[in-house]
């Protein structure tokens, strides 16, 4: 298991190597640079034409003059030694320190959902199968279906409607206004936790509509095998039985969701986000990309990366602790 795990871990390396390389090319393939895009917004506002010794003099200052085997190597060798992604031209200031700001908060809309997903999913799923075609089935999957036809962020924009006509209250934002540039305290982390059950069940929604059926389909299929017979025919508890080997295996392909799971919620947070006016990476990476300011957007996508890997590592591991059958040689 130890050496198996340490396998895994190794591999994400030239994994996150090559994801890097085609983040770096994805940023520079639009036309033209940052300076190109400033130098455009400053003529249209401003109507001021710019020299070409300016234009020039602002490239060599930001490094753009360089090829892009340079500069792909100067700024992954400062992300890896020294933890700089590069400087945001948009806002002028460090890149990590817009990229850390922001990716702290998306972690925790994204961990509590992802928590809300399976806390929901797991027991419906089970219910479903157990009570097939009861009542209960058919309401579950008729909202399952629901939930896996309708995007999030309409459901965001259908609660903000409601809460607005009808109590007069506005749902966007992690934060009170008197909270939102205060430092951290109890009253402000109380004050988080009212705001975060709305993003929470939001982006949570299609994910938990699609395990629900997963989990259903899993544990029909165990319940159908000739060992839970053979169980249940020596006198063993059926709520015992049920835990012990049924629920137990058809965990296998839903633990293996975890790796699309997470990049899916954050994916689904970024649309959300926007709506919602959350300040998490969606609408942070929207503008990087809108206005080329690269170093912001290739950071955003290199951890959104990780977070992938990191999530299929998860998957990986939890399934060999679930299914001893698993053989990694």
């Amino acid at each position: 298991m130890l050496k198996y795990v340490l396998k895994r871990v190794l591999l994400m390396f030239p994994m996150m190597f090559l994801i890097s390389i085609l983040v770096f090319i994805t940023i520079q393939l639009p036309p033209g640079d940052y300076v190109s895009a400033m130098i455009e917004q400053m003529r249209d506002q401003q109507g001021t034409n710019w020299s070409p010794q300016f234009e020039e003099g602002m490239r060599q200052r930001y490094g753009l003059n360089e090829s892009v085997v340079v500069q792909y190597g100067k700024w992954i060798s400062n992300i890896v030694l020294h933890g700089d992604f590069g400087y945001s031209f948009q806002n002028s200031e460090p890149s990590q320190r817009i990229i850390w700001d922001r990716l702290g908060m998306t972690l925790l809309v994204t961990l509590s959902s992802f928590i809300f997903t399976w806390v929901v999913a797991l027991p419906i799923g089970i219910y479903s199968a157990v009570r097939q075609y009861s009542l209960g089935d058919y309401i579950f999957s008729i909202i399952g279906f629901i939930g896996m036809a309708t995007p999030g962020f309409l459901i965001a924009l259908i609660m903000m409607y409601i809460a607005f006509t009808q109590w007069g209250n506005s749902l966007s934002g992690l934060f009170s206004p008197e909270y939102e540039s205060a430092p951290w305290n109890v009253d402000k982390f109380i004050d988080f936790l009212k705001h975060l059950w709305i993003p929470m069940i939001i982006i949570g929604t299609g994910g938990t509509a699609g395990l629900i059926r997963i989990m259903r389909a899993n544990l029909l299929d165990e319940l159908n095998r000739p060992y839970v017979e053979t169980a249940r025919a020596k006198g063993m508890p059926e709520w015992k039985l049920l835990l012990k080997y049924p629920v137990r295996h058809a965990l296998n392909p839903f633990v293996s969701t975890i790796g699309w799971t997470l990049p899916a919620l954050v994916a689904g947070e970024a649309i959300v986000s926007i709506v919602l006016n959350l300040p998490t990476t969606g609408p942070i990476l929207l503008q990087s990309l809108q206005v080329q300011d690269m170093y912001v957007a290739a950071g955003f996508l290199l951890l959104l990366s990780l977070l992938t890997l990191t999530g299929t590592l998860l998957s990986d591991i939890l399934l060999a602790w679930l299914d001893p059958r698993i053989r990694f040689e």
